[in-house]
């Protein structure tokens, strides 16, 4: 076992030897929805402003996450939790634009005017005895910001979109610890910027992590903590790539092991590039599983509160979630 690992699981007082419940399960308990609440409600509070990608209120819930991090004890990837990259677009008045991330795209629009934004994607890391896998789990946690102008409420609070994906990374990193086994594979927790402003935190490290090539799967949240339709509580879309029927079987059984509270819309797809941060891995044919609740009144509208959370399948997601991660990290099958 890794020593680092290990002294991380002896600080947090676990046990790797098995007290009557598998590692899985000891990860699996320890999601719940006090910790569920505490992140989002922090991330979604008007002080952050909706999180506008470059904003202050983006700078201060990144401080948040990677605090967060440190105080479970989970290592930065590198040097640092922060990996910074830079966005360029046209000037405003050149229509049918978008930001442009990849360095040739950058190089190209300085030559000219144009806007800029210095973002921040950020990474926690716990290395696998096999290092030389990697499965990345992620969610954004940039918004939309706010908007001076509206009448009445004039922040995009963005609990659901994406406070709630954010937590649920949060919580699996703890998970991972609580199970005190180091994984098979390494695994990465990732919090992209910018993903309202086209992807771009995603879409920056797909096209500079120089290991990419040895990305096994990504796992993406992006809006988990809602009801699409209010007679439907459990309900969940699940995303994940056609190619890999195994993804379904391992949440079916999952949901029937551990009693969870889910109902669970399966859609396989043969490429799940759809409108998120896993756009990115699929291009690049990285197998993907994706979580998503679908659609509400509040999408991209400033009553995306906390207090409308559907906090018991927030917790559920993420313990199915887990679980997920725990067979991509350790399924030597896969």
């Amino acid at each position: 076992m890794n020593r680092t690992f290990l002294l991380l699981c002896l600080i947090l007082g676990i046990s790797a030897i098995s007290r009557g419940e598998t590692p899985p399960a000891k990860g699996v308990k320890s999601i719940n929805r006090l910790t569920a609440e505490a992140h989002v409600e922090f991330l979604a509070q008007d002080e952050l402003l909706g999180r506008e990608a470059g904003s202050p209120g983006a700078r201060v819930a990144g401080h948040y996450i990677v605090s967060v991090l440190k105080s479970l004890g989970i290592s930065p990837l590198g040097d640092s939790y922060y990996h910074p990259f830079v966005a360029c677009h046209a000037e405003r008045q050149k229509a049918g634009r978008r930001w442009q991330v990849h360095p040739d795209s950058i190089r190209q629009l300085q030559k000219e005017v144009h806007q800029r934004l210095d973002l921040n994607n950020i990474f926690g890391v716990i290395e696998g005895c096999n290092p030389d896998e990697i499965v990345i789990i992620g969610a954004h946690y940039d918004h939309l910001g706010h908007d001076v102008l509206l009448a009445g409420d004039q922040i995009y609070n963005g609990a659901d979109d994406n406070a709630s994906g954010v937590s649920a990374v949060l919580q699996i990193a703890r998970a991972f610890l609580a199970t005190g086994r180091q994984p098979e594979r390494t695994v990465i927790f990732a919090f992209w910027d910018g993903e309202e402003k086209g992807l771009l935190g995603s879409r920056a490290f797909t096209a500079t992590f120089p290991r990419v090539g040895d990305v096994k799967a990504y796992l993406n949240f992006d809006m988990i903590g809602r009801n699409t339709d209010e007679s439907r509580p459990r309900h969940v879309v699940y995303f994940y790539t056609e190619s890999h029927p195994l993804f379904e079987q391992w949440l079916r059984e999952d949901i029937r092991d551990y009693g969870l509270r889910l109902e669970p819309e399966y859609r396989p797809w043969d490429k799940p590039v759809g409108g998120s941060d896993n756009a990115p891995f699929a291009l690049r044919e990285i197998p993907i599983i994706w979580y998503h609740t679908n659609g509400h009144p509040d999408y991209h509208q400033p009553g995306d509160h906390a207090d409308k959370i559907n906090w018991e399948k927030l917790v559920d997601i993420t313990r199915a979630a887990f679980l997920n991660m725990w067979h991509l990290a350790n399924d030597k099958t896969f």
